[in-house]
């Protein structure tokens, strides 16, 4: 403005003394120069001026023009002067004096070590080429300065410095990080009716403590986290219904990084529930809706206890709980939901009685509309798997009530396929007509299903030796599944072939024809390596009024032959050539898992009867049972917010498994008959090697390859509980806790004496099938002395999942 002041004051008062005489020759300059400018060419500056030459210059012209100068962002210094050449000449010369700004030439930051040094780059807004703009600089340090504070580095300093770089100069942003803040102590002012500490307790932020791993440091996301959510949560779970954080405040001491936070809340009375009303409910009874009224005036019992306990929530009570409360309506929704009233409006009122009594009255205002009708069911996204085979695990159908369980339940089928890109995205529903009926999409993106595998190997001793494999479980896009598989070697020759069909011609019943010629990994001291030729064939049918179970049926023949031999080269001392098996079987299997391969949810129940030999013919007359029964339980989920991700599941499993043999086995006894311990032949128990756990207790003579007689009992039964951590659908790690026993015959059963094992695992699946890795503590080992001895047990899992 002072510029602008005595430029304009020249060209009023004409300041040569010869001039005098032709007063505001300025005011209408006869021509414009520039001076100072080296990078902008003098036609740009003028015409950004929006000055011409002949023009009348007032005050508001001036102060337009300089404006539009600075406004380029070209210059740091603008001046506007008048020139008069002589007294004698009537024309006048207005100079507009520029001063440019440098061109940034390079952009950088240094000193970085919390943050990447990307991320702070990020934050920079400078940009290469362009001239210098402090502006720009200010806004990047602020930019720069509100990164760092919200990861809790309140002390950090940032300084610009420049550096010439010829013709142009380098911008460095140096970070000074400082210490992060530390929060040395936190203070709950204005509690009554609760403990300041619990207050504290339910707060992420924490204060640094004793223990290394109690730093206390400042996180500002976290800080807005416990005063806009915590903290009001933790006072609404006790009936504060009128709560008010009035004030927070950090007492920062920036010589020792530290800060102490105050908070000063206002509890106000603790309420309690004096009783429920619901309105507007026609298609379910009040007393049905009552059923989840989650308030009560009476004692809670054990369980509820119990389950506050775990959960770290007070117990159920008349007291009002704003959390449990809001969960109830939930639980209503869904009600109606899956009835098909998804257009059902449950209103949550909280009403204060009058007086002072601190008593609240709850209700749900309930507006039902009409139940919604599926019109559809599309699914998008299946270039190769044909639809009819995604529809088979649909448990909703075109003219069903919409119900939201069921729909669930369909999307997870149509993941459980294995064909598919997982997470699955959530079904879509919109209005099909204006009656309120719906159609509902499922969307899928096809994932490689099959793998061929194949190699070679030469062992000392062994020879060479070598593996095909091909396993497609989506033949033809059909849900069919074919897989072949071949091992052969100096003393290996495996072959199996099987082909699924799950439909067979469109219908409910399902099929499965296998092959195989088998030699045994592992020999029996006295019988040598085995060798198994057979094949069976499975008929599976679905239970009435149930789709999860199925019932199926089997035939199979097996010849089995001893004495070829084994890894040793050693001769069975009595040997069996073509003893034949003729069997058939009956099974129920009921399976409601999800997640899978590796459950996160749901159960399996599977009973099986074998009947061999008799009428049926064959060398050996026995029946064989066997029973599982799995359970999974989802704990919580972990992440998965953010759009294209998907959450970590924490689950609980606990598994059964049992099984006897009634009758003479004879030399089908490896086969049938159960073995104990490992994980690769017979049935697994971590902690222990191959054929450890016998009808006689545990033996040190077993090996991973070798056998003995009496390492096979008609008994056995064992047990697992593991907690376990799915990150997606081919990674998996657990922690778990194993018990069984095998018993000589099945009267022997006592489940008071059981082998025990701990340990954890990962498990994973791979383009070989799946891989396992276990490392597991065997509690109840012995040394060859019959002393205690528990250790350490590494397990390998090869196309088996606990």
């Amino acid at each position: 403005m002072f510029r602008i002041f005595l430029a304009l004051l020249a060209l009023g008062l004409a300041t040569p003394v010869l001039a005098q005489d032709q007063p505001g020759r300025c005011l209408v300059p006869d021509s414009i120069g520039v001076r100072g400018n080296v990078r902008v060419g003098r036609a740009t500056i003028v015409a950004n001026s929006g000055l011409r030459e002949g023009d009348s210059l007032s005050f508001p012209v001036i102060q337009r023009a300089i404006r539009d100068l600075y406004g380029t962002g070209d210059f740091d210094h603008v001046a506007i002067e008048c020139g008069l050449p002589a007294a004698t000449t009537r024309g006048a010369v207005l100079v507009i004096a520029v001063s440019e700004r440098p061109i940034v030439g390079r952009v950088s930051v240094e000193g970085t070590e919390a943050i990447t040094q990307g991320t702070v780059e990020d934050k920079v807004s400078l940009l290469v080429g362009r001239p210098v703009d402090p502006a720009q600089i200010a806004v990047s340090m602020r930019r720069i300065d509100s990164l760092y504070k919200a990861r809790g580095y309140y002390l950090a300093r940032i300084q610009p410095e420049t550096t010439s770089l010829g013709d142009r100069v380098g911008i460095t942003f140096r970070v000074n990080e400082g210490r992060r803040l530390a929060i040395s102590g936190l203070r709950v002012l204005g509690t009554q009716g609760v403990d300041s500490r619990d207050v504290v307790k339910a707060m992420e932020t924490k204060p640094e403590g004793f223990w290394w791993f109690r730093k206390g440091e400042f996180d500002e996301d976290v800080y807005a986290t416990d005063l806009g959510e915590k903290i009001p949560t933790f006072f609404a779970q006790r009936g504060y219904v009128d709560f008010q954080l009035e004030r927070d405040t950090m007492i920062v001491d920036p010589s020792r990084g530290k800060a102490l936070v105050e908070l000063q809340v206002r509890e106000g009375p603790q309420y309690r529930v004096g009783g429920l009303e619901i309105v507007g409910n026609r298609h379910f009874d009040t007393e049905r809706l009552a059923a989840y009224f989650p308030f009560r005036d009476r004692t809670p019992t054990l369980t509820e206890r119990a389950r506050a306990l775990i959960k770290r929530q007070p117990v159920a009570s008349d007291v009002f709980d704003r959390t449990r409360w809001d969960a109830a309506t939930q639980q209503v929704r869904t009600l109606y939901s899956n009835d098909g009233y998804i257009y059902a409006q449950i209103n949550p009122v909280v009403e204060r009685e009058p007086g002072d009594s601190a008593v609240v009255r709850v209700r749900w205002d309930i507006r039902e509309g009409t139940p919604a009708i599926i019109n559809r069911v599309d699914i998008i996204g299946n270039d190769f798997t044909v639809e009819n085979c995604i529809r088979d695990q649909l448990f909703i159908i075109p003219g069903d009530v919409f119900n939201q369980d069921r729909l669930i339940r369909s999307w997870q089928g149509i993941g459980n396929l294995g064909f598919f890109e997982t997470p699955l995205p959530f079904p879509d529903t919109r209005p099909a007509n204006e009656e309120g009926d719906i159609d509902i999409i499922f969307r899928v993106k096809e994932k490689r299903t099959g793998n061929v595998n194949f190699g070679a190997s030469a062992g000392q001793g062994t020879g060479i030796g070598g593996f095909i494999g091909l396993d497609q479980p989506n033949l033809f896009g059909k849900c069919k599944r074919g897989a072949i598989n071949w091992q052969y070697g100096r003393f290996i020759n495996d072959f199996n072939a099987s082909y699924t069909d799950p439909n067979i011609r469109g219908s409910l019943v399902s099929a499965q024809l296998t092959g195989y010629h088998s030699q045994a990994r592992f020999r029996i001291a006295d019988f040598g390596q085995t060798t198994r030729i057979g094949t069976n064939v499975r008929v599976g049918y679905p239970f009435p009024g149930s789709r999860f179970t199925r019932v199926f049926t089997s035939y199979g023949i097996e010849s089995v032959r001893f004495g070829t031999g084994g890894l040793l080269g050693q001769e069975a001392s009595d040997g069996c050539d073509g003893c034949l098996r003729s069997t058939l079987g009956f099974d129920v299997t009921r399976d409601t898992r999800v997640d899978m391969p590796f459950a996160t949810d749901g159960r399996l129940q599977t009973i099986s009867a074998q009947f061999n030999g008799g009428l049926l013919g064959g060398r050996a007359t026995f029946q064989r049972y066997t029973t599982e029964l799995r359970n999974y339980t989802l704990l919580a989920r972990i992440g998965g917010r953010a759009p294209g991700s998907q959450p970590l599941r924490l689950t609980m499993g606990l598994s059964a498994r049992g099984g006897a043999v009634f009758g003479n086995t004879r030399d089908f006894f490896w086969s049938q008959q159960f073995s104990l311990g490992g994980v690769q032949f017979g049935e697994p128990l971590r902690g222990y090697p191959e054929f450890s756990i016998t009808p006689n207790g545990f033996t040190t003579n077993a090996g991973t390859f070798n056998a003995q007689r009496e390492s096979f009992g008609s008994a056995f039964f064992t047990s697992t509980a593991e907690i376990g951590l799915r990150f997606n659908s081919s990674l998996y790690l657990s922690a778990f806790y194993d018990a069984g026993n095998i018993w000589a015959r099945p009267r022997d059963f006592d489940p008071t004496r059981l082998f025990r094992g701990a340990g954890f695992g990962a498990s994973t699946v791979s383009p070989l099938g799946p891989l396992g890795i276990d490392l597991a503590y065997g509690f109840d080992r012995l040394d060859a002395l019959g002393n205690p001895d528990p250790k350490w047990q590494l397990h390998f899992r090869l196309g088996q999942f606990f």
